[in-house]
């Protein structure tokens, strides 16, 4: 385990539009500040330029809703074309209340709103536009990973966090939505605590606590810091993706 961390966001990002290279903004904005990538480091990533990045956002003057969408348009208050993304980018509406969805994304999460968001997408020609997760984070982070890797020389990890509520708290907690070059979780089962007792729970979400301490730099609102590094991190165990932290069916007791 290290015993001492160092955290820093790359200042001064630039806005990211479609088909911007991220690992070159990266690299750029580290030469401003006098920085460079060293091994081991991990860089964070806020979701929201990962999808601008990569085009993936929606006009909602081209959304035709569903009558499923206009019916919980009704029930919550929501703009039913809102919705009609919602239920496209899901497999499952969880639990719904006056302006809120938790949906089962395709990609396994549950998450508010199916990750659809409207906040910090601002319409630069007029037209309004709904920002949606990127089609594969994990794939997202290795191709950011490898890209950066062979720029600065070094092995690192990259992460691509986003804010999660959860539902036996309140408040949104930055978690992993993808990842690469590192464990997303570090299976402890099998191994003593500090009295020999062995332990048979304890799996720590490796990826998650990484999002978690770059989200108090990244910030919710107007910060303009999407960009985290992290110094001093150790790990032994297998690489693996945040596919691997989805919790299967039979085992979520929430839903």
């Amino acid at each position: 385990m290290a015993s001492r961390l160092e955290l820093f966001a790359i200042p001064d990002f630039p806005m990211v539009r479609e088909h911007d290279d991220l690992p070159a903004m990266i690299a750029d904005g580290l030469g401003r500040a006098g920085l460079a990538l060293q091994d081991r480091d991990v860089v964070v990533l806020a979701q929201k330029i990962v999808s601008k990045a990569e085009g993936r956002s929606v006009d909602l003057a081209t959304v035709e809703p569903s009558a499923e969408a206009v019916r919980y348009a009704a029930e919550t208050g929501k703009d039913a074309r809102i919705i009609q993304i919602l239920l496209s980018e899901s497999v499952k509406v969880v639990r719904s209340r006056p302006n809120l969805m938790i949906m089962q994304h395709r990609l396994g999460f549950v998450m508010a709103n199916a990750g659809v968001d409207q906040s910090n997408v601002a319409p630069t020609d007029g037209v309004q536009r709904a920002l949606l997760l990127p089609v594969d984070p994990d794939g997202s982070a290795e191709a950011i990973r490898v890209s950066l890797a062979d720029r600065f020389g070094v092995k690192l990890g990259v992460v691509i966090s986003d804010s999660f509520g959860r539902p036996w708290r309140r408040g949104t907690a930055g978690v992993a939505i993808g990842c690469a070059g590192l464990p997303s979780f570090i299976d402890l089962r099998g191994q003593p605590d500090l009295f020999g007792r062995t332990l048979e729970v304890s799996i720590v979400g490796f990826a998650d606590e990484i999002a978690a301490a770059a989200s108090l730099l990244q910030g919710q609102a107007a910060e303009g810091q999407p960009v985290i590094v992290i110094r001093g991190l150790t790990w032994t165990a297998p690489e693996a993706p945040v596919a691997d932290l989805i919790r299967p069916p039979e085992e979520d007791l929430f839903q």
